[in-house]
């Protein structure tokens, strides 16, 4: 599986040692930095990572920063991500079978090595459910759209209003 990888200073060495992980498994890894434990914004590497899954020149991403939380925000911010933020195997095999996540965020400062292999395994193995599941996440979709019935209705009753000779 071809997988992005991205993090920040503090996600860095997590993400070093993530994709060793990896390429011993087989995988193919694309990484969207940090290159260093220099100081760095998780957005500068989330979204380029984000991107390569969309543009499907990747399958899915792990992004690490140091409480995950700051990725996952981001993540989220892009169109078609799925990113669910992680702290145990549970969670993360949840995350693929019932919310289809194409990224998993992780929080490098809060995980040890072993437990962060075994969530990374569990994760890019479990396929995703469908079922109840795919409406729901088909659902998501559409609010990322902004076809959110009540959303429209509102845009339409605060759109600015044409104004006419006699208006003026």
């Amino acid at each position: 599986m071809k997988i992005v990888l991205g993090a920040d200073h503090r996600g860095f060495q997590g993400k070093e040692r993530l994709k060793g992980f990896l390429l011993d498994q087989g995988h193919e890894v694309l990484d969207c930095g940090a290159d260093s434990g220099k100081s760095s914004d998780y957005p500068d590497f989330a979204v380029p990572a984000c991107l390569r899954v969309t543009r499907e020149q990747a399958e899915r991403a792990i992004l690490l920063c140091g409480t995950g939380i700051g990725m996952s925000i981001t993540a989220n911010k892009v169109a078609g991500i799925r990113a669910a933020l992680c702290h145990d195997e549970l969670s993360a095999e949840i995350s693929r079978r019932h919310n289809d996540a194409n990224v998993l965020c992780l929080p490098a400062d809060l995980l040890g090595d072993e437990l962060v292999r075994r969530m990374v395994e569990v994760w890019l193995s479990t396929p995703f459910d469908g079922g109840r599941h795919a409406r729901r996440i088909n659902k998501v979709m559409a609010a990322e759209r902004h076809l959110d019935p009540a959303a429209n209705e509102a845009a339409k009753t605060s759109a600015p209003q044409k104004r006419t000779a006699k208006s003026k």
